[in-house]
């Protein structure tokens, strides 16, 4: 049985596509009259506030015609910036050198937040190198990632 994020993100991807735009990612919190939608998109010449403004009337119009979620929400699209959410495996793949945060739904030898480099994938787990070695999390186990902004001097 498919998530809410896969329903939403299978819903949601063909509007964002026909306006030119990659559907980078969804996330859905639900707090009762608080809850939150926020679809994130991409775009090789990046996404302006016009841009999002689009995405979010043709999105915004399917939502109220298929009615995927119970109760009232606010709708937000944003592009992911700079310390953008990793959902995918391409997505780690895509941002391998890079310095990640990384919340698992479990503990890890008594932790569950790890910071590190992205050393890339494999098969079905992100590697994550930190304390001078070399971890693979599968990424049925990864609750949230994000990469972390590095400005060069």
């Amino acid at each position: 049985m498919p998530t809410r994020q896969e329903t939403l993100h299978k819903l949601i991807e063909p509007a964002v596509a026909a306006l030119g735009f990659e559907l980078w990612g969804i996330d859905y919190s639900a707090q009762g009259k608080h809850s939150r939608l926020v679809v994130y998109i991409e775009h090789d010449n990046g996404v302006g506030v016009d841009d999002c403004a689009d995405v979010s009337r043709q999105v915004s119009a399917l939502l109220d015609v298929e009615d995927p979620l119970p109760g009232q929400y606010q709708l937000e699209v944003s592009s992911p910036g700079m310390d953008r959410p990793l959902y995918s495996l391409s997505h780690f793949a895509r941002f391998a050198g890079h310095t990640i945060t990384l919340k698992l739904r479990a503990p890890f030898e008594g932790q569950r937040r790890f910071k590190g480099l992205l050393a890339g994938v494999d098969g079905d787990e992100v590697l994550l190198q930190f304390n001078d070695e070399e971890y693979g999390f599968p990424i049925e186990t990864i609750e949230q990632a994000r990469v972390v902004p590095g400005f060069d001097n």
